[in-house]
């Protein structure tokens, strides 16, 4: 643990346990959309489902890059991940992205997708809107990572026709706001 770092957090207002608490649970929820989007993934055939493939997976590994970066956060701050995984799952942030009844249905798989990310938008805003001025490496993270939640919410709804986006799918990097946070 860095004491120091915890000192000044707390010093500055912010109940440390409780921003513990909240980024292991973000670090779950990265986690199981990580497993979740895999079997998402597989499920994208046909001509309609490969045209979404490549972001879906975009957004797979970036999950999973998430989940890495929040980790070191969690221990910095005394925190620790559960030892039963099957704890870490259920007390994800945000609700399993589970396969739709019919895996089939492309539409009915964004809508999962589309949802999981907006669960994740409003939770690191919430981490941010608790550590803006207070917790600049939490604050500072959690925007990186609010970034790239923000941009695959955008990919999944422009493919549900909810408008257009302003956002392309990224070309031979994943997690460009993340990925100083791995240098």
């Amino acid at each position: 643990m860095a004491r120091v770092a915890r000192e000044m957090v707390q010093n500055a207002g912010v109940d440390v346990d409780q921003l513990v608490e909240l980024l292991v649970k973000n670090a779950a929820a990265e986690l199981t959309t990580f497993y979740y989007y895999t079997i998402l993934r597989a499920n994208l055939i046909g001509l309609e489902g490969e045209g979404v493939k490549q972001i879906a997976e975009t957004a797979r590994i970036e999950d999973r890059n998430h989940f890495e970066a929040l980790v070191p956060r969690i221990y910095e701050l005394g925190g620790e991940l559960p030892k039963d995984m099957k704890e870490f799952h259920d007390m994800s942030a945000c609700p399993p992205a589970i396969l739709p009844d019919n895996p089939r249905d492309v539409k009915a798989i964004l809508k999962v997708l589309v949802e999981a990310e907006r669960c994740a938008v409003r939770g690191y805003s919430h981490i941010c809107n608790l550590t803006a001025g207070k917790d600049h490496r939490t604050y500072e993270l959690c925007l990186a990572i609010l970034n790239e939640e923000i941009e695959h919410e955008s990919w999944f709804s422009e493919f549900l026709g909810e408008g257009p986006s302003g956002h392309f799918l990224r070309l031979g990097e994943t997690s460009p706001f993340v990925g100083k946070f791995f240098k």
